[in-house]
């Protein structure tokens, strides 16, 4: 099995110890990864797709003919990436006068975007094609006796016509509860599990609002679960989670402070990856957990 890993600007820059995370489980499951030589930006949401969308969607598609020439599909570990790669094909496949147009623009650089490259989440990619039982199976450790709440992301639910797995109902969300239960977690509900964790354009561009948005959904997890992880589908959430919890710490707008682990950070150190390794940039005190994981 081989698969193309679009990495993203926020993981490599931000949190490329998530991207050693992706680099570990991957393989450790029989799945080769491709670096898709010569991948830019998705674009993300706020740049192009805001003002230009042929331009866009001429960024995302020479992404994809990158894959489309290997024959591979795309996985990432972003909501972000996902949602706009996502999107774009998607807005090419229903209007044939937009795809014409971008493949006028790829035209220029010798590329032509075709559309049979699919994209998907690292865990929609991990539960559909290895599955949630045989990746028990290949554990090296658990997480055991831990209680998790999960943060989906906006981007990996919505617009739900738009994504991969059709199968996913985005007002109740299954395949991250279940690989995640794979890994022996028990993973508690909360009621704001499908609000938006602020991050994105509005942390960008009015802080205060994402913290606020970030503080409702927190308080509801620290209330309703009392987690000792969380666990999130989406890179951009991970960063948020990890920082944001010090922000409002210091502005005493919390008292506590919960661990958080990309999906893919947890399933590596569950595989035997070295955790300084794959979750050494976190803000928040994963050692503490890590600890309860891994043997003494």
């Amino acid at each position: 099995m081989k698969v193309g890993f679009f990495i993203g600007c926020n993981t490599s820059f931000n949190r490329p110890d998530l991207e050693q995370a992706v680099r570990h489980a991957f393989p450790a499951l029989g799945i080769e990864l491709d670096d898709l030589e010569g991948q830019s930006c998705c674009p993300t949401w706020g740049t192009l797709p805001s003002v230009d969308v042929v331009g866009w969607c001429a960024v995302s598609a020479r992404n994809h003919t990158i894959a489309e020439q290997k024959g591979l599909d795309i996985v990432t570990v972003c909501g972000s990436c996902y949602g706009s790669l996502s999107e774009a094909k998607y807005k090419m496949e229903v209007d044939p006068e937009l795809k014409a147009k971008v493949n006028e623009v790829l035209q220029t650089i010798g590329r032509e975007y075709k559309g049979t490259s699919n994209v998907r989440l690292t865990y929609y990619y991990l539960y559909h094609e290895i599955g949630p039982e045989k990746i028990r199976a290949s554990l090296k450790y658990t997480l055991g006796g831990l209680k998790v709440a999960l943060q989906p992301g906006c981007h990996t639910l919505w617009p739900s016509k738009v994504y991969y797995d059709k199968e996913e109902d985005p007002f109740h969300p299954r395949v991250l509860k279940e690989m995640v239960e794979a890994l022996g977690a028990t993973v508690g509900h909360y009621t704001r599990l499908i609000d938006c964790c602020g991050m994105g354009a509005m942390r960008s561009t009015d802080m205060e609002k994402s913290l606020n948005l970030f503080r409702r959904k927190i308080l509801s997890i620290k209330e309703e679960v009392d987690p000792d992880l969380i666990i999130t589908g989406c890179s951009s959430c991970l960063i948020q989670f990890d920082t944001a919890q010090e922000m409002l710490r210091r502005e005493k707008k919390i008292n506590f402070e919960i661990p958080v682990l990309h999906f893919m950070q947890a399933l590596a150190i569950c595989l035997g990856a070295d955790p300084e390794k794959v979750a050494g940039l976190a803000r928040t005190n994963v050692k503490s957990v890590i600890g309860k994981i891994l043997p003494s």
